[in-house]
């Protein structure tokens, strides 16, 4: 048997082993509601700047201009994508004539936003319009007429589109094996938004645009020493896509650091949480689950550790909270598995491409799929619910959870298969639940290995991601 039929089997038990009341409905249409009483914040009288919101401040005092900060990025492409492969298809041609016209607009006092002539890279599931979209695959390219309604927002907003990110085959994985991880070579940068993460972390792009529907946002960002900021379910735009699970996909900025990211997802979701990085968090609230350190690295969980003692002594309160414990977690895993590869196999159904063609673990998930019965699909989806209610509880008693966003640092690229399930134990759950999540740099190993620290608020919360998270990364610069 299979190691996906396997693991396919052992997801439908461990859901089918919950207690799952008979009247428990499907999470169909799934928007995760907000809590009664959000956290309570206070705009930053200085906003924070990352070196995204750096560069802007120099495009519109006219310190630099749109084009020489393409060139930048461009030059970085030059000295490293040939040998991590950040990019699945480089857009400098188009790329200049976009900046050139953006330095126009600029000398008319025509400025667009932060975004105003900012490199960014766009994952390669995401359609660009007249640019081929072939989702890390060499049985699948469309020549999209439009673009995702994600990408037009930042194509609006002043963003440079330097080219098309890499990516695991149809986001189906977490290890994007054709691309090298930025800090060791030897190493995947982690996945599904591979290639994002390597360009952001080499500055070949300032920003990207990526897709988390199981992990795929933040597992890179983690093991690639980047920001991946997952909002809640549904605030961004979602069509436009390869998809992989119409219920759980999400469309998400990388960047790197934690204002930045907001930046984007300003613009990406109508929001304005950039005016909160840099705010006062003393009364935020930090729960710290037991269950998201069982089973992790011991350099994982020391720097896990420096982090929480950093963290508490600016945040409000930082204490131990009963759940998600690791049940929660197994089952967590266990619905999104079925959940997003049943929905991954009847999208590919319907794309009547050769399968025979496919990586053989793409082909090998949706070929399980396709075996599993309808029953345990919509008994995941029941558990879902279930999930979601049980974690908005959690969350009514403190702000932000917290927790290593993956338990081991970037596994060898040979040793990656052995790891699939421990990369993105941490990060399912919040994009089953929909819960907004954000993954930020906390230390490396000793042999320099980046670490993610994850923060998990309640839907719509955004603003406390920001707000404690900009905090974090001020607290952590002065000591590395």
């Amino acid at each position: 048997m299979s190691l996906a039929r396997r693991a396919s089997g052992a997801a439908a038990a461990v859901v089918g082993s919950r207690l799952l009341e008979p009247d428990h409905s499907p999470a169909f249409d799934f928007v995760p509601r907000p809590r009664a009483n959000p956290a309570r914040l206070d705009r930053a009288d200085r906003p924070a700047l990352g070196e995204l919101g750096r560069a802007a401040q120099r495009v519109r005092a006219r310190d630099i201009s749109c084009a020489e900060l393409l060139e930048e990025a461009l030059a970085a492409v030059e000295l490293h994508d040939g040998s991590l492969n950040a990019f699945a298809e480089l857009l400098d041609g188009p790329a200049r004539v976009q900046a050139k016209a953006l330095d126009e607009e600029l000398a008319g006092d025509g400025w667009r936003g932060p975004l105003h002539g900012i490199p960014v890279s766009i994952k390669d599931v995401i359609h660009v319009a007249g640019v081929p979209t072939r989702a890390g695959s060499g049985v699948y390219r469309v020549v999209p007429e439009r673009d995702a309604s994600a990408v037009a927002l930042l194509r609006a907003a002043g963003a440079v589109i330097v080219g098309k990110a890499t990516t695991h085959e149809f986001a189906l994985g977490v290890t994007t094996p054709q691309s090298r991880n930025p800090h060791a070579p030897t190493r995947i940068p982690g996945g599904s938004s591979g290639g994002s993460a390597i360009g952001i972390a080499t500055g070949m792009c300032l920003g990207s645009l990526g897709t988390d529907t199981r992990a795929s946002i933040r597992v890179p960002a983690a093991l690639s020493g980047v920001v991946g900021f997952k909002g809640t379910f549904g605030l961004v735009p979602a069509d436009g896509l390869v998809q992989l699970s119409w219920s759980m996909d999400h469309v998400a900025p990388m960047a790197g650091s934690v204002a930045d990211a907001a930046t984007l997802f300003d613009v990406l979701a109508g929001t304005r949480l950039g005016r909160f990085g840099g705010g006062d968090v003393s009364n935020l609230r930090v729960g710290v689950p037991g269950g998201g350190t069982e089973g992790a690295d011991d350099q994982v969980l020391a720097a896990f550790n420096r982090a929480l003692s950093l963290i508490g002594e600016f945040a409000g309160e930082v204490r131990p909270v009963d759940r998600p414990d690791a049940a929660d977690f197994e089952a967590a895993n266990a619905a999104g598995l079925l959940v997003s590869r049943c929905e991954a196999a009847a999208y590919h159904g319907r794309l009547g491409l050769d399968r025979s063609g496919y990586w053989p673990e793409t082909r090998d998930q949706l070929d399980a799929a396709d075996q599993v019965a309808a029953t345990a699909y919509l008994d995941a989806q029941r558990l879902r619910k279930i999930l979601a209610q049980q974690m908005l509880r959690v969350l009514d008693d403190v702000d932000v959870l917290a927790m290593p966003t993956s338990l081991v640092p970037a596994p060898k690229l040979e040793q990656a298969d052995d790891y699939l399930l421990i990369l993105s134990r941490n990060a399912i759950m919040w994009s089953l639940t929909g819960f907004p999540a954000v993954s930020i740099p906390c230390g490396t190993t000793s042999d320099g290995l980046p670490i993610g620290l994850q923060l998990v608020a309640p839907p719509r919360e955004e603003a406390s991601l920001v707000a404690l998270g900009t905090a974090f990364e001020s607290a952590l610069a002065p000591v590395g």
